[in-house]
Parts: structure tokens; C-alpha cells; sequence
């Protein structure tokens, strides 16, 4: 049976209002999350929570074990994130589930550790027996919640007490927006830290050593061309032995050097169109290079390397030391190591 045009209208239309009512409601999660952070933001200003968080921080600096962060339901989830936002920008965290924690896992707690806790309540019973077995041994709790006057907040070092806010849910039941809150409080803890303990791009490559992020943190001397690999021809030379050079390396370029072995030029394919003429073989490389190229150290990261290229819309840098050539590192190599 055929469908009428008016019916098929009719049904796209439907789908209009769908999509219509579905980004609607998004975009009242987005504002209602968007508010809690904001709300959060204003409350680190003033001086209960911003003193509060200055404590804590300082608590996890001087600990000298690790940091354990607990949780249930949805803070637990929003805890094991932070535990690895922590770990992997130096401060040594792990996770460790509040309700398994009283069926041994609170031997995974020594009295060098400092304890985050996540509960928007503070009221889980499950926090009681990790509670008491952290005043036992002196270890320092940090409790993360809506009410300060709860059962976590009452029994810890520091509490980090969040501004109440409306969640996202139309019934204002399922955890977002102060699960989001939580992640937020957790990330600005952490990366006060990694300020705090001078962590570098180099410190993070270290933890870091997979993947894009792994790629990016590599170094100009683990991707550059070394050697007789590297196009390079002294001041003076003919253009055409230039182009041979260029040809035979396949970099599209070729770096010029002085009686020093200085970089001072480089000639590239841009600077061959943009010198095209009839006797353009036969005239000196000195007349076509760009002079004074741009160059990089073979300890710059891949990542900033490729800004490097991006920045000046180039395809390959020379990598010298004391202004001397020791290799080339094309945008190609950049890629195939997975750095873009």
C-alpha cells in the first residue's frame, strides 16, 4: 500500500518536533549544569570553601603515601574519574569502593595516605567503618559534600562543602548536575597540585607514554631524520645541484649551511615558484633561500613541533644544536606517529 505525500510530510514533521523537543531538553541540562558550576565557582571565592580547598590541598601535598578516593553510586564513578586525573598529573591515587572497603580493602589504606570522600548526603552508612578505621590510624579524611553538618563532614579533616543546586532531572532526583559538580571540585583539586608539585610536560610524558597524548610528549629526536638523511648544501651552490639534493632526500626543502656549518637558509618548494625564471638553475641558492629559517631543538616536544609547522604553514623544520644542522623533522613523520 502506497504511502500518500501528505502522510510522509506529516511524519517528517513529527520527527521535526522530536528532534526539536530532544534538543530542548538538552539544552536545559546543559544550563541547569552550567548554573552548578557556576555556583561552585562563586562559592571557591569566598573565604569557607576557598580556605577549605587551600587545607586540602595542602593535606594531599604533604601526605606522604597516596591519595585514596572513595565513593558510592555516582559519586563512586565521578571518584574513580578523579582518582585518575589525580594519578596521572602526579599525585599517586587510586580508588577504592566505600562498601568493599570494610571486606578488606581498607588494608589497602596505610597511615600515610589522606582519604577524599565523595557523598552529596555524607549520610552512606557504608562510610562508618572507613571513618573509623581512618581515626584509628591518624589518617587525614577530606570530605566532599552538599551539607556541612553531616556524618562525613562532622568526622573529617577538611570538608569541601558544595553549594546546593538543582539537578538536571525534571524531578530533580537523578545525580547530574552534582555529579558534575563533583568531577568539577575533583579536576580544580588536582590541577592545583600539579601547579603545586611544578609538574611539568615532561613529568607527564613519563606518565603518559600511549596513545595521542603519548605521541605528543615524544621528542623532536625520537622523529627526526639524522645523518646523510638530512638535505643540506653549503653557500654558493648552483640552484640545479640544490634541486637535485631536494629531489633525492624528499623533504621539499634544503637547508643551507655556511663555511661554519651554520643554518642560514633554507630553500623550499615556495621559494622555487615564487622564484620561477628562465636561468633560475644556474643562479646561486644564496639569491632564492629564505633566509634565517626557522629551526627547532631536538628536545622540543612532537606536539609543539607540529604548532611550529601549523603556525607557519611549513612542512618540515631542521632540527639544529648551536645553530648547527643535526637532523629534519617533516609534518609527515608527525603523523605517522600519531601526533595529529
Amino acid at each position: 500500500m502506497a504511502v500518500s505525500t501528505s502522510a510522509t510530510a506529516a511524519a517528517k514533521a513529527e520527527m521535526t518536533d522530536q528532534a526539536r523537543e530532544a534538543i530542548a531538553s538538552a539544552l536545559r541540562t546543559l544550563e541547569a549544569e552550567a548554573s552548578g558550576v557556576i555556583a561552585l565557582s562563586a562559592a571557591l571565592q569566598s573565604d569557607a570553601l576557598g580556605m577549605a580547598f587551600a587545607a586540602a590541598a595542602e593535606l594531599i601535598l604533604r601526605a606522604r603515601g597516596r591519595l585514596i578516593i572513595t565513593g558510592l553510586g555516582k559519586s563512586g564513578h565521578i571518584g574513580r574519574k578523579i582518582a585518575a586525573t589525580f594519578a596521572s598529573t602526579g599525585t599517586p591515587a587510586f580508588f577504592v569502593h566505600a562498601a568493599e572497603a570494610s571486606h578488606g580493602d581498607l588494608g589497602m589504606i596505610t597511615a600515610d595516605d589522606v582519604i577524599l570522600a565523595l557523598s552529596w548526603s555524607g549520610e552512606q552508612p557504608e562510610m562508618k567503618n572507613l571513618i573509623t578505621y581512618a581515626k584509628r590510624f591518624k589518617i587525614g579524611v577530606i570530605a566532599m559534600t552538599s551539607d556541612a553538618g553531616s556524618t562525613l563532614a562532622q568526622a573529617a579533616d577538611v570538608a569541601l562543602t558544595l553549594p546546593k543546586a538543582r539537578e538536571a532531572c525534571p524531578h530533580n532526583l537523578a545525580p547530574t548536575t552534582s555529579s558534575l559538580m563533583m568531577l568539577a571540585l575533583g579536576d580544580a583539586l588536582s590541577i592545583a597540585l600539579l601547579e603545586g608539585r611544578g609538574f611539568t610536560s615532561v613529568d607527564f610524558s613519563v606518565l603518559h607514554p600511549g596513545g595521542k597524548l603519548g605521541a605528543m610528549l615524544k621528542y623532536t629526536r625520537d622523529l627526526m631524520h639524522a645523518g646523510d638523511a638530512v638535505p643540506l648544501k653549503p653557500v654558493g651552490t648552483k640552484m640545479s645541484d640544490a634541486l637535485v639534493e631536494m629531489s633525492s632526500k624528499g623533504f621539499g626543502c634544503v637547508g643551507i649551511i655556511d663555511a661554519n656549518g651554520h643554518v642560514v637558509g633554507i630553500v623550499t618548494d615556495g621559494d622555487l615558484r615564487r622564484h620561477m625564471r628562465a636561468d633560475l638553475m644556474t643562479v646561486a641558492v644564496d639569491d632564492v633561500m629564505t633566509k634565517n629559517p626557522k629551526t627547532i631543538s631536538r628536545d622540543l616536544l612532537a606536539g609543539e613541533a607540529l604548532e611550529m609547522l601549523n603556525s607557519a604553514k611549513i612542512t618540515a623544520l631542521l632540527v639544529t644544536d648551536a645553530r648547527k644542522p643535526i637532523g629534519i623533522v617533516h609534518l609527515h613523520d608527525l603523523l605517522r606517529a600519531g601526533v595529529a
